[in-house]
């Protein structure tokens, strides 16, 4: 189960954390996540080059050390990068010391103050010690592309409709991703510029 819109309950449970960016901005955050990935990562790094939008991503650790070149290419081309744990952990089976342990070792490569644990959850005294070094960065839309049992379509509706002003947009580079992520992103992007939004990497 996943909450297309982040409900009310998780923002009061978390209010440390950041759903959205400032709603006064005409500004949408698309952030991809998991990567980097040759499978994916270049198609949307290609579709945001054509576009010239500017993206975040929260980039796993080891996909990091398996990929330097799309990750060093995330980075010449102008976007942003976030640590996602060096092994994709969940936090709410993993011991905090372990749990921790495994960020800095993903924060070695990423060098950023941004954080997003992995399924957007974490545990509450992990994400205490979290707060203290980084910014930790929920989301506004979940598009579901991850759901294999999700057609494009659908997930397509379930992000234009819930755009506002500084929304925070989930997507990933990801195997389960792709059918949907190719067919959503340059079709989100086309409907954010018709509307003029700024396309904006979180700084």
């Amino acid at each position: 189960m996943y909450f297309v819109k982040s409900p009310f309950f998780l923002r009061w449970l978390y209010p440390k954390s950041i759903w959205n960016m400032p709603r006064h901005e005409k500004k949408v955050y698309l952030t991809f996540d998991d990567g980097p990935i040759p499978e994916i990562t270049p198609f949307i790094l290609d579709i945001l080059k054509k576009y010239q939008a500017k993206a975040t991503f929260f980039c796993v650790g080891e996909n990091i050390k398996k990929n330097p070149h799309l990750f060093q290419r995330i980075l010449d081309e102008g976007h942003q990068v976030g640590n996602h744990t060096y092994n994709h952990l969940k936090g709410w089976e993993t011991n905090d010391e372990q749990y921790l342990a495994n960020v800095a070792k993903c924060q070695e490569l990423t060098q950023t103050d941004l954080f997003r644990p992995p399924y957007a959850r974490a545990t509450k005294s992990q994400l205490r010690q979290l707060y203290k070094k980084y910014r930790v960065i929920m989301w506004d839309i979940m598009s579901g592309d991850f759901d294999p049992n999700l057609s494009p379509q659908k997930c397509l509706e379930n992000v234009l409709p819930n755009i506002k002003n500084g929304s925070v947009i989930i997507f990933h580079d990801n195997i389960k991703a792709i059918p949907r992520v190719e067919y959503v992103l340059p079709k989100t992007i086309e409907f954010l510029l018709k509307n003029h939004y700024q396309l904006s990497r979180i700084d």
